[in-house]
């Protein structure tokens, strides 16, 4: 609030840049470079960008993107009710076939896309709608389905990076491309062979304090279960023991970012699943609460937990896009968290900033 008698032409530009700026919509930043000269060079600086995408991460700042044969639209997220609000038509700014798009996973308002069509991969900001092509002629920047993996991450430098997972003919190879030099580059990774068979499934990569996550799971009952850590920096790859659950039945683990802290929904079952929540201390899983067993759900309607509300629910969604909740007793976080394994392949969820998904 200003004092009495000062206006906002009396205000210095930094201060209106740097105290006020910083803290409007992603889409209000946009029409102020509009104003002059000045403030688009201002409001064009990767410190400017880096300072607005930390004060946007912020609850009211989620959407949720949802893709069917026919539209692509942004809804808003009620919270008090734990459903859409009103929603906004996207059109896609890149050439596409009947909106086969994969969105494979999200950081600070940028996507990493898949066209299905062609298998190429781009990074695209859905509220800007500036996008980037990563795939080369040297065959880079081009994804699978069920055999590749994809993470977003930014390095200490402020680099924003997609780290890519091949697995071509029992052959693994980890590529990064970074944003800073337009590029991609080949990094060693050893791990079990058995990982490079099709039976297992690699999670999308999430995120957290510095390092990318991915769940590879075996795809049958009591099959094995891991967690491969990349730390961003080294560059070096470990691998971590699954929570300790019962193997009895079909196992499924989600990871989520809570408050720059590593958690999983691990669900087990097979006709009623039981759901735990896990955090991750140092190389080991700490039990953080259940949930009361679901009840059966027809494979038809079979759902993912996507995402984490403030008011103790989880939000859960079926593969038709309908959402339902499941009501917690426990302390309320103060943020909405998306779940970052929820990349499928009808929609994604995202935080509305000016991040460019190049340099």
């Amino acid at each position: 609030m200003l004092n009495e008698g000062i206006t906002m032409a009396d205000l210095p530009v930094h201060t209106i840049v740097s105290e006020i700026l910083t803290r409007v919509p992603a889409k209000d930043v946009g029409r102020s470079k509009s104003v002059c000269k000045q403030w688009y060079a201002l409001l064009s600086t990767q410190d400017f960008v880096r300072i607005h995408c930390s004060r946007s991460l912020v609850s009211s700042n989620q959407r949720v993107l949802l893709i069917d044969d026919l539209t692509c639209s942004v809804h808003l997220i009620i919270f008090q009710s734990n459903d859409y609000g009103p929603s906004s038509i996207v059109t896609f700014p890149f050439h596409h076939h009947n909106n086969d798009i994969s969105i494979l996973s999200h950081l600070n308002g940028l996507l990493c896309v898949c066209l299905n069509h062609t298998y190429e991969l781009l990074l695209w900001n859905p509220t800007t709608t500036a996008f980037k092509h990563l795939s080369t002629p040297d065959s880079h920047g081009f994804y699978i389905n069920n055999l590749d993996a994809i993470g977003l991450y930014v390095d200490a430098d402020d680099d924003y990076k997609v780290l890519h997972i091949k697995r071509r003919s029992g052959v693994l190879g980890v590529y990064v491309y970074s944003r800073e030099v337009d590029s991609w580059r080949n990094i060693p990774f050893i791990t079990r062979q058995e990982y490079l068979s099709p039976h297992f499934n690699w999670s999308a990569g999430t995120f957290c304090g510095g390092t990318l996550y991915f769940l590879v799971c075996e795809c049958w009952v009591g099959g094995t279960n891991v967690v491969i850590c990349f730390d961003v920096n080294s560059e070096q790859f470990k691998e971590i023991s699954f929570p300790p659950v019962p193997s009895t039945g079909m196992v499924q683990g989600v990871l989520v970012n809570v408050k720059n802290e590593l958690h999983m929904f691990a669900s087990t079952g097979m006709f009623e699943m039981t759901i735990d929540l896990w955090t991750l201390q140092g190389d080991y899983w700490i039990k953080v609460l259940s949930c009361p067993p679901i009840p059966p759900i027809s494979l038809s309607l079979w759902c993912d937990i996507t995402h984490y509300v403030t008011n103790g629910n989880w939000f859960v969604m079926t593969k038709l896009g309908k959402l339902f909740t499941i009501e917690m007793d426990m302390k309320p976080f103060e943020w909405f968290y998306p779940v970052t394994w929820f990349r499928g392949f009808k929609g994604a969820v995202f935080v509305e900033t000016i991040v460019s998904p190049s340099i």
